[in-house]
């Protein structure tokens, strides 16, 4: 039966399972049961019975104590998403990676939120920081985030946005480029270029790292360089 709007009535179950992997993707470790069943709002042993439907099907698993984290499924479920624009820009990350020495990652624009489709950190570095693919934020804050907006015109930008980020969006679309600190991780700068293709949603890249003397117009440059590359390899 329809519901009073004409669409079908959602499936809470289904939903419940997708918020799961979404609490996952955004957890920084595995979270034990109890802890998804309270971000999600129900009872231990409805998230349990969650999680053993999803850990069948691969897209998390448990490890020796119980905690649950994304499974090896997930990784190929997300390969399949926009697989031209990742392996065009998989390398480019790779070599910006390991070239600054600081995490790169490819994000794109999902409804209101800035979720990262592809990460590499560097090789050789001592300590990096981890930017997990499936990772997702407000696009009110980050980098990429900015960067992102710089190239929409206002209208098709999905939310309000407030008078001072509006004119870091400014800013960004001016220079080319955006930066971040401590907007979406404590202590952890960014600095993001858009990435501007015909046939892809709204996308930049970046690199993240932690505070230090860093300059950004030497970061932008590089990351210039390889969405430029990316453009080419696309067509776009």
């Amino acid at each position: 039966m329809s519901g009073s709007n004409g669409r079908a009535p959602a499936s809470q179950t289904l939903s419940r399972g997708i918020r799961i992997l979404e609490i996952l993707a955004d957890a920084r470790g595995p979270l034990s049961i109890d802890d998804l069943a309270a971000r999600l709002g129900v009872h231990r042993s409805i998230a349990y019975r969650l999680v053993r439907t999803l850990e069948d099907h691969g897209v998390v698993a448990r490890d020796a104590s119980g905690r649950v984290q994304l499974g090896a499924r997930m990784a190929a479920l997300a390969a399949g998403v926009a697989h031209d624009l990742q392996a065009e820009a998989l390398p480019e990350l790779t070599a910006v990676a390991n070239e600054l020495g600081m995490t790169c990652f490819l994000a794109v624009l999902d409804r209101d939120e800035c979720i990262t489709l592809a990460s590499v950190e560097p090789r050789h570095a001592v300590a990096s920081v981890a930017q997990r693919p499936g990772a997702r934020h407000s696009i009110l804050v980050g980098a990429p985030s900015k960067a992102i907006l710089s190239t929409l015109p206002e209208s098709e930008w999905p939310v309000e946005v407030p008078p001072a980020l509006r004119a870091e969006i400014a800013q960004a679309a001016e220079r080319g480029y955006a930066t971040s600190h401590d907007e979406v991780i404590p202590t952890v700068q960014a600095v993001s270029v858009p990435l501007r293709l015909r046939s892809h949603r709204p996308a930049a890249i970046a690199v993240v790292h932690v505070t230090g003397p860093t300059d950004p117009d030497v970061i932008a440059a590089r990351l210039s360089k390889s969405a430029a590359a990316i453009r080419e390899a696309l067509g776009a």
